[in-house]
């Protein structure tokens, strides 16, 4: 949260033009209406996968912490997937990816098998085409899984190529007679044309998985199918991601109110003149794309009214007003939390990217916690994504279990592509044509 920025001037009646005074499938109303919405893609309800071999593609990519795997929710939520074929006596066949090559936790999947097996009852071996691999798949029982090894080990899967061009790879070649389906319920690689993700599609009988279609659902809905009051509350550092989704709000014309916080909310401050900040050479184009923003989005982009600082190591809340030069700030106060959550309340649909605040540094979690309560409390349907919105969430002390109405979204880059309304290769190739 402490984007730093140079002093500037404020003005208190420029400040208040631009404010106002006022995973889980168990969302109210169902998903029953969105059903329509998904009719171009095969679903497992639409397969006989009783001994058929389904080539399942997980996304179980998690977290290593000192060399060590770390169990995350997107292992959890997959099993889930994997279970239901399972039970249904389909012999399961993972593919899956760690990483990428280069980096630090680009790994074998050895360690997901053990935590899967937490789970389910599976197999693990460490090649992914050769022939081991393809003996373990023609022995497999039904109800059987077996888990490949990290599919990024083979060079052709992250080449820049078509699905067409996929297709004929020796990675699909070798595995796609083998199987019968083709499953996908990584959602969260669906922005990527990649062989395990395009490839299988062209040559097999292919739909979506669990995880998958409710990623879809919610997706489908907060873009397409929105209730008005509509409020996107973004915060984060992540700038030029909020910029792009603001501007794509507003050209839809659907938005009602963009609740600005975190390192996004400082700039867009500091941009309209009502904190002083240090600002760096890099971040002037930011501070002149968030003017134009503010410009066009007029009353409907809101501001903090106080924010909150670190005194002698305690947190301590000041009006905006207050704010020195160059001092760092971690989160939002009390009165922005209250206007926020009334806000929030009176909403139909709430749409979250990126946290309120430092919410990781020690008396700076409130504002991302209090906001998250304010969504739980809240009638309205909401959906919350980015990598550091879903992980914040059990950070703040908060259960995804109390927040009934809210579709929380596994996936970063897949879910920004989508929200701003851009086709994803992993998606359009398996849509029925």
């Amino acid at each position: 949260m402490g984007l730093l920025l140079p002093s500037g001037g404020y003005d208190k009646e420029d400040r208040g033009t631009g404010r106002v005074e006022i995973g889980n499938t168990g969302l109210k109303g169902g998903w029953r209406e969105m059903n329509e919405q998904l009719s171009d893609f095969l679903t497992i309800d639409d397969f006989d996968v009783e001994g058929k071999i389904v080539l399942f593609r997980a996304d179980i990519n998690s977290v290593v912490i000192d060399g060590k795997v770390q169990m995350k929710e997107r292992i959890l939520e997959n099993a889930k997937t994997i279970r239901e074929l399972s039970e249904k006596k389909a012999r399961v066949v993972i593919l899956a990816h760690q990483s990428r090559v280069g980096r630090d936790d680009f790994t074998s999947l050895e360690q997901h098998a053990q935590l899967l097996r937490n789970l389910l009852d599976l197999k693990f071996i460490d090649d992914i085409i050769g022939p081991a691999a393809r003996e373990a798949i023609k022995n497999l029982s039904n109800g059987e899984i077996l888990l490949l090894d990290n599919v990024r080990l083979l060079a052709e899967e992250t080449l820049n190529k078509t699905p067409e061009e996929h297709s004929k790879s020796i990675f699909v070649q070798r595995l796609a007679p083998l199987a019968d389906i083709y499953i996908n319920d990584a959602f969260s690689v669906a922005h990527r044309s990649h062989a395990s993700v395009v490839g299988f599609p062209k040559v097999l009988d292919a739909g979506i998985g669990r995880l998958m279609e409710r990623e879809l659902r919610a997706l489908e809905k907060a873009v397409h199918s929105i209730e008005r009051p509509c409020v996107y509350l973004l915060g984060g550092v992540k700038l030029e991601e909020v910029f792009d989704i603001i501007e794509f709000a507003l050209d839809s014309g659907e938005v009602d109110y963009i609740l600005t916080a975190g390192g996004i909310g400082n700039l867009f401050m500091y941009a309209n003149g009502m904190i002083p900040m240090k600002v760096d050479k890099d971040l002037l184009e930011s501070v002149s794309r968030a003017k134009r923003i503010h410009e066009r989005a007029g009353n409907k982009i809101k501001y903090p009214w106080d924010l909150a600082i670190e005194q002698e190591g305690k947190r301590e809340e000041i009006p905006v007003e207050q704010v020195k030069p160059n001092q760092p700030i971690y989160d939002i106060g009390q009165k922005t939390i209250e206007k926020y959550s009334e806000i929030i309340k009176n909403a139909k649909t709430v749409i979250m990217k990126g946290p309120a605040g430092f919410y990781e540094k020690e008396g700076f979690a409130e504002g991302t916690r209090e906001i998250f309560k304010a969504i739980s409390n809240s009638d309205a349907f909401s959906l919350l994504g980015g990598g550091h919105t879903s992980a914040a969430i059990s950070e703040v002390g908060m259960d995804k279990r109390e927040m009934a109405n809210a579709h929380v979204s596994l996936a970063g880059g897949a879910f920004l592509r989508y929200l701003l309304g851009n086709q994803l290769p992993g998606i359009e190739v398996l849509k029925r044509h």
